[in-house]
This record gives structure tokens, sequence and C-alpha cells, in this order.
């Protein structure tokens, strides 16, 4: 299970730019401020469209250009991850760090970072220390992806202690249900699994993944109305997802 990176929080998504800003150098009258964070944006395009070589030129003319931005120098740190120098990767966020200590954004980002190399209670602590902050909107977002990295790491039991924290900060987040449901699985219990996600059900909209787990643990109680009914939900409110596909090739299975 592989800890879920966040497209570049903060940042935008896509880059409109207009005039002379084109190319994202800095062109006569510009500003440095103005050409870093032209750049900076460009950078994050196409990191986000996969094309490594021209966001490095981009961030790294970015750094350059605008060196206290601290979002210039998170995105080199994904970036250089990205490319294998994880070195590089992990002065770039401390750096971003120095410059914006305890942005809660900064820290979710080098949590990730520190999961994905196998450094879980550091990462775990940054996440934690993110969702600590007062300012930070999705607190219920940073634990679960603490529990995510414990999850990774085969600390099952820490995990759930931090998706239970998330579901007690919000009960209707359905990633913090679907990882405890996961692990109800994992551990033999399908009746709090099917407990949670009918709970779940009764109160939110519905997801392909809680339906799928639910289908799942009423088939392990030997349900059949209960995964009926999942089934049909799969069916009416997601009939070509990947789960979809999955509910029928293990109903497929059991018969």
């Amino acid at each position: 299970m592989n800890v879920r990176v966040p497209a570049a929080a903060g940042l935008l998504a896509s880059v409109l730019l207009a005039g002379c800003v084109t190319t994202g150098d800095k062109q006569v009258g510009q500003s440095p401020q103005a050409a870093g964070e032209a750049n900076l944006s460009l950078g994050v395009a196409y990191l986000q469209q996969g094309n490594l070589p021209v966001a490095k030129d981009k961030l790294e003319k970015a750094a350059k250009q605008t060196p206290k931005n601290p979002q210039v120098h998170g995105m080199l740190g994904l970036l250089y991850h990205r490319i294998g120098d994880d070195k590089l990767a992990e002065k770039e966020y401390r750096t971003a760090l120095e410059l914006a200590p305890g942005d809660p954004e900064q820290l979710n980002n080098y949590a990730i970072f520190l999961c994905s190399v196998g450094r879980a209670d550091e990462g775990v602590s940054r996440f934690e220390e993110a969702a600590k902050n007062p300012l930070y909107r999705t607190p219920w977002a940073a634990y679960t992806n603490a529990g995510v990295c414990l999850r990774s790491a085969k600390r099952d039991a820490d995990a759930r202690s931090l998706f239970l924290r998330a579901s007690q900060v919000n009960p209707n987040f359905a990633e913090a249900i679907v990882q405890l449901a996961d692990l109800d699985l994992a551990d033999h219990q399908p009746a709090d699994a099917y407990r949670r996600t009918s709970d779940y059900l009764k109160t939110n909209p519905t997801s392909p993944d809680i339906l799928l787990l639910g289908w799942r643990a009423a088939h392990e109680l030997k349900d059949p109305v209960g995964a009926a009914q999942m089934a049909w939900r799969m069916q009416s409110d997601f009939p070509d997802s990947e789960q979809a596909h999955t509910l029928a090739r293990l109903s497929a299975g059991k018969n």
C-alpha cells in the first residue's frame, strides 16, 4: 500500500500564462519575482505531465529567481525524489521548512518523502506536526497519511490508532473508513468491517471503495442480502469503475 501523494498542494494545477510570460524566462521589464512565479507554475505543470527534464529546468530557474520561496523548494524536493536523487530532495524539503517553519503543506510533503524512503517514524512525526497546526484545514488527511505510512511499514496496530483519530476528527472522511475496514478484514473481523461500511453509507455519498469492502465483509459473513445490496449499489452508481470489475470477478469466483 502506498502513501497517497497530494498533487502539488497550494500550487496551480494548470497554467494559463499570457503575454510575455510564455516561457518563464525573465523578460525585459519583468521582475525576478514575477519570472520566478511563472517558472514555478510552469515547473509544476510539466511535473504533473511527467516531463521531468523541462520541469527541472523551470524549477531550478525559479529557485534562482525567488530563492526565498518555500513552494519552489518543496517542488524541487518532489522533482529530485522522482529522478532518484534523494539527497538533494531532502535538502530541498528542509530548505522549504526553514523558509516556512511549521507550514503544514510543507510538513505533509516532507513526511510523504520520509515514508517513501522507509523512515516511517520521522514521517509520522511530521504528519502529526502538520495535523496539530491550527491553520491546517484537513488534519484528518494528515492522520490518515500517517496511518498509511505505518501500514507500509507493516505496523498495522499503530496504523489503526491513527485511522481512528482521523475518523474521530472527521467521521465523514471516506479514506479513513476504507483503511479501517480493510484492517478489519485483514484482522478477520468482517462483522466490524460490515458495520463500519454500512454506517458510513447511511449518511454519506456512496464510494466504490466502501462498497467493495462492504461486499467483501458481507460475503465473509455469508450474508447474501447484504452482499447483494452492496453489489446493486456498485452497479447502479459505479458500473464502469475498477472496483465494480473487481467485485464482478470476485462474485464469479465464489460461484
